[in-house]
């Protein structure tokens, strides 16, 4: 059975997606303080148009997203940070789903 081929989008399609995508982000922290949920349809709505075009979320924006619940995070507020062996531990106080990065 033959694959299915995989068309790329165009450059400026892709240039606009990512453009929107970072001001979703922006929006999402300046939105955050006064309506959570808000901002939290804002990641989502991020999300969307990244996986609809394919795109990569930059890891310091992929940080900001629990991975369970796809809620906004808020270092101090909505989620803990802590650093232990080697490793950054995000937990979300929403969902109370661990995220682990290492550090360099």
């Amino acid at each position: 059975m033959p694959h299915k081929k995989y068309h790329k989008k165009p450059e400026k399609q892709v240039r606009i997606a990512k453009a929107r995508i970072k001001f979703l982000f922006d929006e999402a922290k300046e939105s955050f303080r006064k309506d959570s949920k808000l901002s939290d349809k804002y990641i989502k709505l991020a999300r969307r148009i990244a996986m609809r075009y394919k795109l990569r979320l930059p890891s310091e924006l992929k940080k900001r997203i629990c991975k369970n619940c796809h809620k906004f995070l808020v270092p101090g507020i909505n989620c803990r940070v802590r650093i232990h062996k080697h490793r950054i531990i995000y937990f979300c106080m929403s969902c109370r789903h661990y995220m682990r990065y290492p550090v360099k």
